[in-house]
């Protein structure tokens, strides 16, 4: 469990500095959005979101709330989300939405940002 927790750590580290901290929007398609800058700057206690995983939305029945923390579903399974990387400024976006980090079969969550539930 240590050698993956060091290679998370080690993998993050060089992401961070031969990926610099900018927004992954790879082929342009949300240039023009209103949002942009808005999703380029949002982060959590664990840093900028969008720097280190791409942001996925999350349907209603895929994430709940339980004994007051987050839990979302990816990959058919529940995954707790971290007090720290939850998002505490208001979801401009609308949809709850979730930034995982995949490494092996590990998911970690970089940030969560809850929606409306509607």
């Amino acid at each position: 469990m240590k050698r993956i927790a060091f290679a998370l750590t080690l993998s993050l580290v060089v992401a961070c500095v031969v990926g610099g901290v900018r927004a992954r929007d790879l082929d342009g398609r949300y240039s023009n959005s209103p949002l942009k800058p808005w999703f380029d700057h949002l982060s959590s206690g664990k840093g900028l979101c969008c720097s280190m995983a791409d942001g996925e939305a999350v349907a209603d029945p895929d994430w709940q709330s339980k004994d007051g923390h987050y839990q979302v579903r990816l990959e058919n399974r529940w995954i707790d989300v971290p007090d720290d990387a939850v998002i505490t400024e208001p979801n401009r976006a609308g949809r709850t939405m979730v930034w995982p980090i995949r490494f092996d079969r590990d998911i970690s969550i970089r940030c969560f940002m809850p929606g409306s539930m509607t």
